[in-house]
């Protein structure tokens, strides 16, 4: 039996459902990071410049470490991570669904003891049937029998 190639097999990885999904992930994504970034940029950012004066900390150096970039990303780290957690709050609300009342339960499903009795009366009520037609048929006998005599 021939092994499948590696073609073979990267369509077969490539076609799986999650794959897609993840692509599909990646790329909206990408928009919502746009989204994002521009927000904090032109709206979170200048007004945190205003509340605290248009600090600056891009060129802190702590000796002859230049540490105020790594200040600025914390900083915008938090401000991407306050605006993700708000729209994605804003998003689920508008997503979640109104309370549905409670369906009624289903009828309760037969135990397997409740199926047994009523298949053993379905059994019983076909045996009787069977005695009463033998019986039947052993009257009828008789009767053609008186009959011939």
């Amino acid at each position: 039996m021939k092994k499948p190639g590696w073609l073979d097999e990267f369509k077969v990885f490539i076609s799986r459902g999650n794959v897609i999904d993840l692509a599909v992930g990646v790329v909206v994504g990408g928009a919502f990071t746009a989204i994002v970034t521009a927000l904090v940029n032109d709206i979170i950012n200048p007004l945190i410049s205003l509340i605290i004066g248009g600090l600056d900390f891009s060129g802190l150096n702590i000796g002859v470490f230049p540490i105020g970039d790594l200040i600025m990303s914390i900083i915008n780290f938090l401000c991407i991570s306050l605006v993700v957690f708000w729209m994605v709050k804003i998003i689920n609300r508008f997503n979640r669904k109104k309370e549905k009342e409670p369906e009624p339960e289903a009828p309760a499903k037969p135990t397997t003891d409740e199926l047994l009795a009523d298949i053993l009366a379905e059994l019983k009520l076909q045996n009787g049937r069977a005695e009463a037609a033998e019986t039947l048929d052993a009257a009828e006998k008789e009767e053609s029998s008186a009959s011939d005599r």
